[in-house]
């Protein structure tokens, strides 16, 4: 007599969301990791494949749900733009987030962000920095033969995979484009979007004065 087992069925894994924590602990660590974001989005934004993200769960391992972290800012290259719950690594090509960034707050222990060293180090981060807004210090590591490896000489220090510059100033950080133009602010990008408004209305009623209603006529 052959007796027939019911099939278990393997229960499905949740990669959640959502760790709990809040993106940001204050308005100074929220302004930096915004700023970075922005940024690297409007240097991205004509490259298809290049996935830029803010606080979002990387998870490296498929059907391991606990080991995860989710970086200030993560630059993938080789992967498509487009929203994502997660970043489940397995689903995207097995591709690990090349750059990272981390924005300290003094909620950050120690063993915290070496808790994070270990993980990006682990899981292929090809550059990893770290800046604490409130001293205006920067920490880079890059990848080597012994894995991330600290940038002794980070001031001028220029990202081999994204080409910004970093200069250590008075009272903060700045960031250059590889163009050399300064990292802005959504703040100064609003600004600069209204001087241009102004000059664009300025140079219509000079126009009007002089009797050209139409750009055609010039």
């Amino acid at each position: 007599m052959v007796t027939q087992l019911d099939t278990i069925a393997t229960p499905e894994i949740i990669y959640p969301e959502s760790d709990g924590q809040p993106m940001a602990d204050n308005t100074l660590q929220f302004r930096w990791i915004t700023t970075i974001k922005a940024n690297l989005d409007w240097l991205f934004a004509k490259d298809n494949q290049v996935f830029v993200a803010g606080d979002l769960l990387w998870y490296p391992i498929e059907g391991n749900n606990q080991k995860r972290q989710a970086p200030d800012v993560m630059v993938v290259f080789g992967r498509p733009k487009g929203d994502r719950g997660s970043y489940q690594q397995w689903k995207e090509g097995n591709i690990p987030p090349q750059v990272v960034f981390e924005i300290l707050s003094p909620g950050n222990t120690r063993k915290e962000m070496s808790r994070k060293l270990l993980f990006y180090e682990r899981h292929g981060v090809e550059e990893y920095y770290i800046y604490d807004p409130d001293n205006n210090e920067l920490t880079g590591l890059l990848r080597t033969d012994e894995g991330l490896t600290p940038i002794e000489e980070i001031n001028h220090w220029v990202s081999p995979r994204l080409g910004i510059r970093f200069e250590m100033a008075e009272p903060e950080l700045l960031l250059y484009h590889p163009n050399g133009d300064r990292f802005s602010t959504y703040t100064e990008e609003r600004e600069k979007a209204e001087q241009e408004r102004q000059r664009a209305d300025r140079l219509a009623a000079k126009l009007r004065e002089l009797g050209i209603d139409n750009w055609d006529q010039l």
